[in-house]
């Protein structure tokens, strides 16, 4: 979503897209699919090498960016994969980091962010919950204080890779004359703890419901303090909504492209489709949809990487905005193809399933929408 402006990052963008085509292709991911699968680990490992999982890391705890400014790099990345609807727990895993290693004392979990970056461990944020709006700060879940640690119980949603993960980052409410909202390391093997996977419109893309029926978790697994909770997981929703942001404008850009081409390819009544006034106004239209797309995900990733007070607004803005416009320049794509546009041998659906999905995830665009009103309504009540 940013410049290629430096050799290091030239460098580092080129090796991704080799890496993508190579190993991520569209026919890979058919192959996933028919095989049940959501990613290899060995492919994770490999991609984890590249330096993905790294970029939002300080380089005291084993990571870093290219260009020194990781969610600029991981944009990115993000934006790559959705040229080829990659696999792969990218977004779960960049976001348990984030919580890791903006939290107070990341080198208690030391070891844990190192097994994160090298790919040997999967881990996913257990935010969400059934039947409710996307709310991070006002769980369900519960996390009672004992004398040996906590008792979570509750059940989370749209767990991400949660049936791949060996630890999950949990959201919960402790006791409110304890501590409030906190976050803790909860492994998917601990007693009392049951993944059931979900249906996804996705080919790939695989997520769980997971319940909590008094799981014991130590006072180690607690992330971070009271504090500064919140405000971690306003950064982790932030990060989670524009990294989806830009791989859907990867995803919109591809397909675009390649609808363009097929207009300029396909004949009828001996003139190309493109030549026909009525396509050209439509493909204009996407056009200009697609680069608002672009540019309200640009100014999500520079207000997210700059930490400025508006970042939110601006991740909340990006979210409705393409959450809102990407399913429609698909679908437009798709009447432009005709009836081979709506076959499973074309590729077009592997991109509608994939931006259908993301419209949902880390608040609709109505839930932002609703957020961006009460952002501009407290700002004027301040005025």
């Amino acid at each position: 979503m940013t410049a290629v402006d430096s050799p290091e990052k030239i460098l580092f963008t080129s090796t991704t897209q080799a890496f993508l085509q190579k190993e991520a292709s569209l026919g890979h991911v058919r192959q996933l699919h028919a095989a049940g699968k959501s990613f290899d680990r060995d492919w994770w490992r490999r991609a984890a090498q590249l330096g993905w999982t790294g970029l939002l890391v300080p380089e005291e705890l084993g990571g870093g960016s290219v260009s020194g400014d990781g969610v600029s790099d991981l944009a990115s990345v993000a934006e790559e994969l959705g040229k080829t609807v990659a696999p792969g727990p990218l977004y779960p895993v960049s976001t348990v980091l984030v919580g890791l290693v903006e939290s107070r004392g990341p080198e208690a979990h030391a070891d844990l962010i190192e097994s994160l970056i090298s790919g040997e461990t999967v881990a996913s944020w257990a935010v969400s919950e059934p039947g409710r709006p996307w709310a991070p700060l006002d769980p369900a879940v519960t996390a009672t204080p004992t004398d040996g640690g906590y008792r979570i119980s509750g059940t989370k949603d749209l767990v991400e890779a949660g049936a791949q993960s060996d630890v999950l980052l949990v959201v919960a409410r402790c006791d409110p004359d304890s501590s409030g909202v906190r976050q803790f390391l909860v492994p998917t093997d601990a007693p009392g703890l049951t993944v059931t996977p979900l249906e996804s419109v996705d080919l790939v893309k695989q997520y769980a419901r997971v319940q909590f029926d008094d799981v014991a978790v130590p006072p180690s697994s607690v992330v971070g303090d009271t504090a500064e909770t919140a405000a971690v997981i306003e950064r982790q929703s932030q990060i989670a909504q524009v990294l989806q942001c830009a791989e859907v404008v990867g995803s919109l850009q591809t397909v675009f492209d390649f609808t363009v081409q097929w207009a300029l390819d396909r004949h009828t009544f001996g003139r190309p489709l493109a030549s026909y006034q009525a396509l050209k106004h439509g493909f204009a239209d996407m056009k200009m949809w697609l680069e608002a797309c672009r540019a309200t995900t640009a100014a999500a990733v520079a207000e997210i990487a700059a930490r400025s007070t508006t970042a939110g607004l601006s991740a909340s803005i990006a979210k409705s905005y393409v959450g809102e416009m990407a399913g429609q320049i698909v679908q437009r794509c798709v009447q432009m193809h005709g009836g081979i546009g709506v076959t499973w041998e074309h590729d077009l659906h592997l991109y509608l399933r994939r931006v259908t999905l993301y419209r949902a995830m880390f608040g609709t665009p109505e839930e932002h929408n609703c957020r961006v009103y009460d952002w501009h309504a407290k700002a004027k009540s301040v005025e």
